[in-house]
């Protein structure tokens, strides 16, 4: 807490300086918007570095240990670690809980971008431990809430406009997804679609420079290397091949519609509960996934389901898993991340829908290879649109969908299939259930974003009833 007033002491002072410099409010937002694109930058790489720590020495131990002792650690490691989160959440800071990206969409909509510290930094911790010990959720939409978080304190340090205080969330969104996703083009887009929804030049001005340094940061940190090592350069390679986009197309809406339905409804039925108590919940949560994911060892020999899940995926990119483990990865993921969700954890399904969308392009590329005798580099290019697909049909941004796919693969040549099955999977799952999931865990806490006036009641006549 000392650090933190320190830091707080040093801001002030630079905000200070920086008022009598640039009098305008339009020149300081500039300049904020800077720094924040650097911490922002810093936090999400103290973040991914903090949840990787804890991963390898607590879950990934815990999958390899000796004997027969591998399961009682795998089940009791994401328990133990989500019974922690929840009491944290409980009797703390409840607000940290979820996805992240609902919050900020409620905070830029209904309290101009306004995010407390207390809950930026319980959002920090909170998933550090909730995914370090294996939970099946994802580093992206917390990194999104941090990020935004991070901005919005610059924002009130510096004493800008309410107006401007929004702009600056916006800021934080885009370099969240950015350093998350090594991803700076999407973040844009993902911006754009997900939280600004239409065009602001001083605000697109700024998310574009904020996505750029971040990163950049986590680019000098991290290293600039796509998160996706795919061995070849993908293409198109038979114009038949378009039969099965299309049809992965309509399987991931369905995969989508699936995870999004089950993940409202077991929400829902976990607050219903009455004999289990709110903190204990998470905790049944991270022993489902435990369980889980010893299905997934003890039949398939592969992990991903608690713990990282891109080394798993990373596999099916490169079309090194057979068909039937795929599928059943897919299925595997979808309850896992349920499970971790809807209990009460902390934590994103970002990572987790782009899972489930490579191994169900993966099993859709081996249909394509067994009818039509097609190369077996097909296998990995399925996977590489089905990530996209998933990923558009569930969190309804098909443009984000497909430009970070290109970002993450450093891959160019699947235009063409990643359209026709991002477009049709997103336009199904659209049309199937017309609420994004965000605005529908949202709605679900009572809070709806797009309010509609209530319709008057008809004025009554002045004339006697005949």
């Amino acid at each position: 807490m000392s650090y933190w007033v320190g830091l707080q002491g040093i801001l002030t002072r630079f905000f200070g300086w920086l008022a009598r410099r640039m009098p305008s409010e339009q020149q300081r937002l500039l300049a904020l918007t800077i720094v924040a694109g650097g911490l922002c930058g810093l936090a999400a790489v103290a973040f991914h570095i903090s949840i990787g720590l804890l991963q390898t020495h607590l879950i990934e131990p815990a999958t390899h240990a000796p004997g027969h002792w591998w399961i009682v650690w795998t089940l009791a490691v994401p328990c133990l670690g989500a019974l922690a989160v929840g009491l944290a959440l409980y009797h703390l800071v409840p607000t940290a809980a979820g996805s992240g990206i609902p919050q900020v969409k409620a905070a830029y909509v209904l309290r101009n971008g306004s995010i407390t510290l207390r809950e930026t930094v319980a959002k920090f911790v909170f998933c550090v431990v909730q995914l370090g010990t294996g939970s099946s959720l994802g580093v992206e939409g917390p990194t999104v809430h941090i990020c935004s978080g991070v901005a919005s304190q610059l924002a009130k340090l510096a004493r800008l406009s309410p107006k401007n205080q929004r702009r600056m969330t916006s800021v934080g969104m885009a370099a969240g997804i950015a350093a998350a996703f090594n991803a700076p083009i999407a973040a844009i887009t993902f911006t754009l679609e997900e939280l600004i929804g239409a065009l602001d030049q001083t605000m697109l001005s700024g998310v574009i420079v904020a996505a750029a340094l971040a990163a950049v940061v986590e680019h000098t940190i991290l290293g600039a290397n796509p998160i996706f090592h795919v061995p070849h350069n993908y293409s198109l390679g038979a114009a038949s091949s378009l039969i099965w986009y299309a049809l992965l197309g309509l399987l991931a809406a369905l995969v989508s519609v699936g995870f999004t339905d089950a993940l409202l409804y077991f929400r829902a039925g976990f607050r219903r509960l009455q004999h289990v108590p709110k903190w204990l919940q998470p905790a049944l949560g991270g022993l489902a996934t435990g369980g889980l994911a010893v299905c997934a060892l003890l039949f398939f020999h592969q992990n991903g389901i608690a713990g990282a899940p891109y080394a798993t995926l990373t596999l099916a990119l490169t079309g090194a898993l057979p068909a039937t483990a795929m599928a059943a990865l897919c299925l595997l993921k979808l309850a896992a991340t349920v499970s971790s969700y809807s209990s009460g954890g902390a934590g994103g399904i970002f990572a987790p829908s782009l899972y489930m969308g490579g191994m169900l392009g993966g099993a859709v590329g081996y249909i394509d290879v067994t009818v039509f005798h097609h190369p077996a580099d097909s296998i990995g290019a399925f996977a590489v649109v089905g990530m996209g697909a998933v990923f558009a049909a569930t969190v309804r941004a098909p443009m984000t969908s497909i430009l970070i796919i290109f970002e993450m693969t450093a891959g160019y040549g699947l235009v063409l299939p990643l359209m026709i099955a991002n477009m049709s999977a997103f336009a199904l799952s659209r049309h199937w259930r017309p609420v994004p999931i965000y605005e529908a865990f949202l709605l679900q806490d009572g809070i709806d974003l797009h309010p509609r006036p209530k319709p008057r009641a008809p004025a009554s006549s002045s004339f006697p009833n005949p």
